[in-house]
């Protein structure tokens, strides 16, 4: 479809999304990390930020968009925020030392990609998917409908959109700082 390897990337434990320019998306993920030991948790995180990293190619992408880390102020810590966050960096260092440009995404930005705005539910943004792009077989999982999100506006900003995204769509490019990348 393009001619660059873009990945999208939505980093959970037990659901990461992820998705290529190409059409491509898939999920992967845990559960009970946060019940296991320290030792076994560390070799499971680790496991899984290298696994998002082999299914995508991520080590060889042109460009990586993922979803930029957030907490719920409201969970104090509980919920495996502690290593959400370790698989998010561990995940993002990885992609970083292979020399591949990273944007951070945040969820509104995301959004108005996806719907024009910058708020809607995971619902609409599944269906929206499923209208604009068709390529991407979601299955209904808003994480994969997220990382595919994701990797059209990479493609979209490299000059190489999966789709005809209105203008109120594509203002989420003028939204991010984008790193230098041969377009």
């Amino acid at each position: 479809m393009i001619p660059f390897h873009v990945v999208g990337l939505d980093i959970s434990l037990t659901s990461t999304g992820m998705a290529t320019g190409l059409g491509w998306c898939e999920k992967t993920g845990r559960d009970g990390i946060t019940k296991l030991p320290l030792q076994s948790k560390y070799r499971a995180l680790n496991r899984l930020a290298s696994d998002i990293i082999v299914l995508t190619n991520a080590e060889k992408a042109h460009l990586v968009l993922v979803e930029k880390l957030v907490f719920n102020r409201q969970d104090g810590g509980r919920g495996g925020a502690g290593e959400r966050s370790y698989l998010y960096y561990r995940t993002m260092g990885i992609i970083a030392d292979a020399g591949v440009p990273i944007v951070e995404v945040p969820q509104a930005t995301l959004k108005t990609y996806a719907l024009g705005k910058g708020s809607g539910e995971k619902n609409e943004i599944v269906d929206s998917v499923a209208r604009r792009l068709p390529m991407f077989h979601t299955g209904g999982k808003h994480d994969m409908a997220d990382a595919a999100v994701l990797a059209a506006l990479g493609a979209d900003y490299l000059g190489h959109p999966l789709a005809d995204m209105p203008k109120a769509h594509r203002a989420a490019i003028d939204k991010l700082t984008w790193p230098e990348v041969a377009k």
